[in-house]
């Protein structure tokens, strides 16, 4: 580690920024007790040692190491201080060296499912795990609307970001991000096209498109209620295996389909409208992944995704 990276490396406290460099040259300095060798062993010169402790000194207010033409050695408030730092700054070390280790075992490949569409956050979660941790290959691969988990359930990909709810027993999930209002996606022809807004209970005005396959009941019911929170039925449109494919089935004015607002933003079209619903729960996404598969490739991108979602 360079001189010059080092330096830009601090822990602010009160007593203003105290410089990793000066704590390890004192580091060094209470074990050597001699400013040549501890400059030797810091690959700098006395007079740098002797200004970085001189800076450390000053921020702390007092004399840590006394020096005289014979002998250096620690003041009392030097041992205490060296007594506390000694076991925080080893379990720094310990920290970024198994972070090291970490990064050098995600190598190989990981299989990422994402359902319709894979938009600028995920993305750029992707993005930042492959400059993370350039070992390591990502696979990116659709999964049918129709089949959130199956893809997951037989190993077909590591990992998948998918439509919550999530209730199926041999799944882990997290991170849950975009917690966004829903929309209801209609034919510019359809008489909702116009309204600025609609509530739950309109629903029951307008067929919805809902997912077909074995995606399981509960999902399904989430993504396309079959009654309105009052108890009103809702009609049933098509049924489609992909969003594509309800998307065409919506510009053909056959029904609604009801999606969050980035997925209704990101799939803007003139032969569609988005409009946003009222008294239903938030649409969110989650990663999911097998509960018997616990590697560092998918803590490591499971990471990678609650930073880039992580709200600003």
């Amino acid at each position: 580690m360079s001189e010059a990276y080092r330096s830009r490396l601090s822990i602010s406290r009160g007593v203003g920024r105290v410089e990793l460099r000066e704590l390890e040259c004192f580091l060094v300095l209470a074990e050597e007790l001699h400013f040549g060798r501890t400059g030797e062993r810091l690959y700098l010169t006395q007079s740098r040692v002797s200004q970085l402790l001189r800076a450390l000194e000053t921020r702390i207010g007092a004399r840590l190491v006394e020096r005289t033409s014979r002998r250096v050695a620690l003041t009392p408030l030097g041992e205490s201080f060296l007594a506390g730092l000694r076991p925080a700054y080893d379990a720094l070390k310990g920290t970024v060296e198994e972070a090291r280790e970490a990064a050098r075992r995600v190598a190989g490949r990981l299989r990422v499912g994402f359902q319709g569409t894979a938009d600028g956050r995920v993305m750029a979660a992707i993005d930042a795990f492959q400059r993370d941790h350039p070992g390591c290959a990502v696979d990116i691969t659709e999964i049918p609307l129709s089949d959130p988990f199956g893809a997951v359930h037989r190993g077909e990909v590591d990992t998948a970001i998918v439509l919550l709810p999530v209730r199926e027993p041999g799944l882990t999930v997290g991170p849950v991000f975009s917690r966004q209002r829903q929309t209801l996606a209609v034919s510019v022809r359809h008489p909702f096209a116009d309204r600025s807004s609609l509530s739950a209970e309109d629903l029951a005005d307008c067929p919805l498109v809902a997912p077909a396959g074995s995606a399981p009941a509960y999902w399904r019911e989430a993504q396309a209620p079959a009654a309105t929170p009052g108890g009103r039925p809702v009609p049933r449109g098509p049924l489609v295996t992909t969003l594509q494919e309800g998307l065409t089935q919506v510009a053909a004015n056959r029904g609604g389909m009801l999606l969050c607002r980035p997925t209704a933003d990101y799939h803007g079209r003139g032969d569609i409208t988005f409009v946003p619903v009222t008294g239903l729960p938030e649409s969110a996404l989650g990663l999911v992944r097998r509960r018997d598969t616990d590697t560092a490739r998918l803590r490591a991108f499971a990471a990678s995704v609650a930073a880039a979602t992580e709200p600003s």
